[in-house]
């Protein structure tokens, strides 16, 4: 191991020292289910914003956008975009209405007035599903990630690397519980956004401080024509545009109705602090993505014709590390070592605080909603569901292990875009129904969230994505998952969510006009008042 490697090294072990003392410090302050699911409901406004732009800002975001943006242009921006609008969808529509009306997960907001076991039920299926496709995708990037840095390519080094990752979110999870796992996305904010801000101001110092400059000379470097124009990725054709219209409505609807976002507005004392939380979200995110811009623009202008072939070899992943390589000197220098090495580590961190949020949500939603809620129909002692959330945690992240390791030969960007789908399709209408409409009832719910969630998934087998791209005219790899020799993909979109996200709307509309089942109207009038106002929030959560 060279030099370069070695400090790439200790840096990735001072990063998880670091998130290892933190949930040590923090398991002591632990001692309740308040405390594991929601850390005790003590953090700030301005703590669970850094905490949420933790949360979101995943290794797609960081490694992916950049890239997109390096590769694609102004079309790679549009992913940015998607990202930061959905948020205001998530602070007018949820945040704070979701903190005053629930307790602990999506489901308690569902349960309050309607019939407990099937909701329950559906909400954590819904969660779970959600969680580890998003968890493959950032496992597997952690994979390739250390791998490459740390100049190894056999799949036993990249096996240790996500065995390693899931043990260590194992380990957040279990020990810290909300409490570990929120300073860690903390510490991870702080460090992605400091990064990122040494590597922009690199960039513009390369261009005197000039933006147009730096955007001439990457359209310049890229050799693409129209980089900087629209159209450049899905404008090739009618089916292509419908398909990014796809994946925008499912960007910004999703992130309302993602479960390890929407547990974090629980963490907060009173609904002013979610709102403010969401505020300071927007903000964090918002500069973040500017950022990428200057990132990804800043990769194509730069970086070498050997190094911008590496990015696109890697689908983009790795524009920001070779970026911040070129800026400290550039290959074999000790100033690019060194950058390279801790924009390696903060995107290390990046993973390990996503994957900590994610596992969390999935063991809380499974110990809460399917073992006190279903199985023990409300009866069970704190403690028993406290062993049950840990355990769960513990299965959840061996289950990811054991899936993310035959994953590593597929393309796993459609995972993410995936969950934001089915979270946009199957969660956020029984939220929406669940708020703003008196007579929305139980089938209703299960109907769209099971509706959402099957159609989205069943609609991405039959795409472009599992079978029928056939190869690569370059590489000659296999575009899609399934063996060239299958086609099965008659749904012609990559991007399932123009269709599954109406339907999702349509089948919890529909399911609530063919039940029988007759209106609580005044659970609904006790959960509107909650919700808008706030008044016996803190009942419900005592309660």
């Amino acid at each position: 191991m060279d030099g370069d490697q070695l400090l790439t090294t200790g840096l990735f072990l001072a990063v998880v020292a670091v998130t290892v003392g933190i949930t040590f410090w923090a398991s002591r302050q632990t001692s309740g289910a308040t405390d594991f699911y929601a850390g005790g409901r003590g953090f700030s406004g301005v703590q669970n914003g850094l905490a949420i732009g933790g949360d979101y800002m995943s290794a797609a975001s960081f490694l992916g956008i950049s890239g997109a943006i390096a590769l694609s242009g102004y079309d790679g921006f549009l992913y940015s975009i998607g990202f930061l609008v959905a948020w205001l969808v998530a602070l007018l529509l949820v945040a704070e209405m979701l903190r005053n009306s629930g307790r602990y997960t999506m489901a308690d907001q569902l349960a309050f007035r309607m019939r407990q076991r099937p909701v329950r039920t559906a909400a954590a299926t819904s969660t779970v599903v959600v969680s580890i496709f998003y968890l493959l995708a950032q496992m597997v990037g952690a994979g390739a990630l250390v791998a490459l840095l740390l100049g190894v390519s056999s799949d036993t080094a990249k096996n240790i690397t996500i065995f390693a990752v899931g043990a260590l979110m194992i380990f957040y999870v279990t020990v810290g519980g909300m409490k570990g796992t929120t300073w860690v996305q903390i510490v991870k904010a702080v460090l992605l956004m400091a990064g990122s801000a040494l590597i922009v101001v690199l960039v513009l110092a390369k261009f005197d401080f000039n933006l147009s400059d730096l955007l001439g000379t990457a359209a310049s470097n890229s050799g693409k024509p129209g980089f900087l124009d629209p159209g450049l990725k899905y404008g090739v054709s009618e089916t292509s545009k419908i398909d990014f219209l796809s994946l925008g409505i499912a960007l910004v609807l999703g992130t309302a109705g993602l479960p390890h976002i929407l547990i974090r507005f629980y963490t907060v004392p009173t609904s002013r602090d979610a709102r403010k939380s969401v505020l300071w979200a927007i903000g964090l995110i918002g500069v973040f993505y500017l950022f990428t811009l200057v990132l990804g623009f800043g990769a194509a202008a730069l970086l070498n014709k050997e190094d911008y072939a590496k990015v696109a070899a890697s689908g983009g992943n790795l524009a920001s590390p070779l970026l911040a390589q070129a800026v400290g000197g550039g290959d074999g220098t000790t100033g690019g070592a060194i950058l390279l090495a801790l924009i390696s580590a903060v995107a290390f961190a990046t993973i390990l605080a996503v994957v900590a949020g994610l596992t969390l949500t999935s063991s809380v939603s499974i110990a809460h909603d399917i073992y006190n809620g279903v199985i023990r129909r409300g009866e069970a002692s704190e403690g028993d569901e406290l062993k049950v959330a840990r355990w769960a945690a513990l299965a959840i992240g061996l289950v990811a292990i054991l899936l993310a390791i035959p994953a590593q030969r597929l393309n796993v960007a459609f995972l993410v875009a995936l969950a934001f789908a089915v979270a946009a399709s199957a969660n956020l209408p029984a939220i929406l129904y669940n708020m703003f409409w008196k007579r929305f009832n139980t089938r209703g719910a299960v109907w769209s969230i099971y509706g959402g969630l099957i159609s989205a998934v069943g609609l991405v087998i039959f795409s472009p994505i599992m079978s029928g791209k056939g190869v690569d005219p370059v590489t000659g790899k296999n575009l899609s998952l399934l063996p060239t020799s299958i086609d099965i993909s008659w749904f012609p979109l990559e991007n399932p969510g123009i269709v599954s996200i109406p339907l999702g709307f349509f089948l919890g509309w529909l399911g609530t006009v063919t039940s029988r089942e007759p209106a609580a109207e005044d659970r609904y009038t006790e959960l509107e008042v909650r919700a808008l106002s706030g008044a016996g929030s803190e009942k419900a959560v005592q309660h």
